[in-house]
């Protein structure tokens, strides 16, 4: 089997388990082959917005196992709420073992103050009746991830490599790309009041990884992107940031060698 990669802090946000969108299978692959001291799970984990009894599949569910194992294994693990699982906010500061759950999170890393939290907060789509007409833009939201997963299949059968028409469609309009910008601006400016050296959010499934800076001071502002579309997270070892993409290619020999297992055990019990 291979061995895990040893990592003291992975930072992932906006999985959106419950949802179609959500690429449950590529995470869980990517939590095996990672053993964390530290698991940071930064807002929108689980989309209680969109959460239906009747989709909450399989692979979904082995995420949520995956992690408790990881916790039981002594990976210590905090899952700070975002908007789409707010209605876990009023459970704020709860701890059990090596789980924890809170609203935002600081950290010394190697000595630089570091701030953690989703983002959501700088968002006035998630409040009042502007919140009702983000859900209604969440739904649909889902059926372009659908129907953008159904053109992938056919794609996939020709050959041709996967597109994501739903991030295009997004970075095509104005107003998003502005509102990425602010977003950034905004917790950056406040790191630098705050005199933090790193500040990390999700939200806007966007990886980013930049230097900020003004006439107070500057700061490394990092977003762990997204589970829907990017399939990134954040790792910090020896001092330094990176961010993390999936590519399914670097699993491939681990499923043919985990195939060849079933196959061998299949074979000598029909035998």
């Amino acid at each position: 089997m291979k061995r895990k990669r040893k990592i003291p802090l992975v930072v992932l946000s906006d999985v959106h388990l419950g949802t179609y969108g959500c690429q449950a299978k590529e995470l869980l692959q990517y939590l095996k082959s990672i053993q964390p001291q530290m698991l940071v799970l930064n807002g929108d984990i689980i989309d209680m917005w969109s959460f239906s009894k009747s989709y909450f599949p399989a692979s979904h569910m082995n995420v949520l196992r995956q992690i408790i194992k990881m916790s039981n294994q002594g990976t210590r693990v905090i899952y700070i709420t975002g908007n789409h699982d707010e209605a876990l906010r009023k459970y704020s500061d709860f701890i059990l073992g090596n789980f924890e759950l809170a609203d935002k999170l600081i950290l010394d890393l190697d000595g630089k103050k570091t701030w953690i939290f989703h983002g959501d907060v700088f968002d006035s789509s998630t409040k009042g009746y502007a919140k009702i007409l983000a859900k209604l833009g969440g739904k649909g939201y889902d059926l372009l991830i659908l129907i953008n997963s159904l053109i992938n299949w056919f794609l996939v059968l020709l050959g041709k490599e996967k597109r994501s028409y739903s991030k295009m469609i997004k970075d095509s309009v104005k107003k998003a790309v502005s509102f990425v910008s602010n977003f950034e601006t905004t917790a950056a400016e406040i790191a630098i009041q705050k005199k933090y050296s790193y500040v990390i959010c999700g939200h806007i499934h966007k990886p980013q990884m930049k230097e900020v800076e003004n006439e107070h001071g500057k700061v490394m502002y990092l977003n762990s992107g997204d589970w829907v579309e990017n399939l990134t997270a954040l790792e910090y070892k020896k001092e330094k940031w990176r961010i993390y993409q999936y590519k399914r290619s670097d699993y491939l020999d681990l499923e043919n060698k985990e195939d060849k297992i079933v196959n061998d055990i299949v074979t000598k019990i029909l035998s």
